[in-house]
């Protein structure tokens, strides 16, 4: 075959019926597109993430914690201490040693701070030397008495006999009462300078500082070399307390309520106290005592409450909410003994026939089945299902599914 020939077989034949088969390739391109297109709406209408259900939420309290009588009062307030007090000395003087620090407990008597006591113990061994030196010549005197009544009853006999002469007696007898006159002028003396060193004992024992009763330090005002009196020396310079103690068996409530409502209040009255820093911890207790004055610049009448707990988490000045109850909490109630914990009433609902709640975790709603007991108020008593503490969606509408995604409102 020639080289024209091969050329003329590569020839296209534009007329040729086999010419527009390639054109024919178009319609599988639309065909392509269309198939992106409804991938893409179907990925839009099947896979896209549904919209967060907007939901209010409340938390699981212990029922322990439910009030046993209705509320007709609720006041704010703070706790304080009936019995407190800032130890100081009771001379002036230099802080030797301070053996206290905030948060220590101290007994009724112990030691809590030292003061210099150089010139107090001077003066304590001078006084006794001065009692020492008083005893020494009664002794003398007590002694001369002795040899006086013997010489004078000599005398006696030597005149009764007629061998001496009454002067001599006379002269004896002045000898012996003189010295009885000096014996009980120094008995006296001694007893004097007995007591001087008693008061100067005295003065040495308040160079240490006790504490007045037990309790716990809560403030620490001085250090060793600090001037110290119990009487303000002005300028700056002398303390007038070593620290302060509070007696925490003497913590009570006060609270402020206004003079509108005081006649909801009496004495011996229960109550119940929620410390703000324990919200959950509901204290017992009982009016002591409404006071008997008015504060006109805030119109508001001072409560004292007893506290039926000690505990160390109770300190002074904690903000507290009191609840002043109708009935004593140890008066027989119509309420059912509670266990579990209490939720909104809202919060339960019926699904399948069966009490379930909704619980916040994270950001979905998770079914949780529930055994639901009495409702108190507005509560409702969950007796197993449900932990304190956990988080429960208030009134969850009836679209809401286990695994919904949900929301707290802004």
């Amino acid at each position: 075959m020639t080289q024209p020939d091969l050329l003329g077989q590569l020839r296209i034949d534009r007329d040729s019926p086999h010419a527009e088969e390639p054109r024919r390739s178009l319609p599988w391109g639309w065909l392509l597109v269309v198939l992106i297109v409804s991938g893409a709406l179907a990925w839009w209408f099947f896979g896209r993430q549904p919209a967060a259900i907007a939901v209010q939420t409340a938390l699981a309290v212990p029922a322990a914690n439910a009030p046993t009588s209705n509320s007709v009062l609720d006041a704010s307030g703070y706790v304080v201490a009936r019995r407190q007090a800032t130890v100081s000395a009771q001379v002036t003087g230099k802080v030797h040693e301070v053996l206290i620090e905030e948060g220590m407990r101290v007994s009724a008597g112990q030691i809590m701070a030292t003061l210099d006591d150089t010139q107090q113990r001077a003066d304590l061994q001078f006084r006794e030397a001065q009692l020492l030196s008083s005893r020494s010549q009664l002794t003398e005197i007590e002694a001369n008495l002795r040899q006086a009544k013997a010489d004078l009853r000599r005398q006696q006999e030597i005149f009764d006999r007629k061998l001496g002469t009454a002067a001599q007696l006379d002269a004896a007898r002045t000898q012996a009462e003189s010295l009885a006159a000096r014996l009980a002028s120094q008995r006296s003396q001694v007893k004097v300078a007995g007591e001087s060193v008693a008061m100067s004992q005295v003065s040495l024992d308040q160079t240490v500082i006790r504490a007045p009763f037990a309790g716990v330090v809560i403030a620490k005002a001085a250090q060793s070399g600090e001037m110290i009196s119990p009487i303000s020396a002005g300028g700056g310079f002398t303390r007038t307390g070593i620290g302060t103690i509070v007696d925490m068996d003497s913590l009570e409530v006060e609270v402020d309520v206004n003079e509108a409502f005081i006649g909801r209040v009496q004495a011996r009255m229960p109550t119940e106290a929620n410390l703000n820093a324990y919200p959950d911890w509901r204290i017992p207790g009982e009016v002591v005592a409404v006071i008997p004055a008015a504060d006109r610049t805030k119109a508001t009448v001072r409560v004292r409450v007893a506290l039926a707990e000690k505990d160390p988490r109770i300190v002074p000045e904690m903000g507290v909410r009191v609840r002043f109850l109708e009935t004593r909490a140890s008066e027989p109630t119509s309420l059912p003994a509670l266990t579990g914990v209490l939720v909104p009433k809202g919060a339960v609902t019926e699904r399948a026939g069966k009490s379930v709640v909704f619980v916040f975790e994270g950001d979905r709603a998770q079914l949780r089945e529930v055994t639901a007991a009495a409702t108190i108020a507005d509560f409702r008593n969950i007796t197993a299902g449900l932990a304190a503490g956990v988080s429960v969606i208030v009134a969850p509408p009836a679209e809401l599914t286990d695994g919904a995604l949900v929301k707290k409102p802004e």
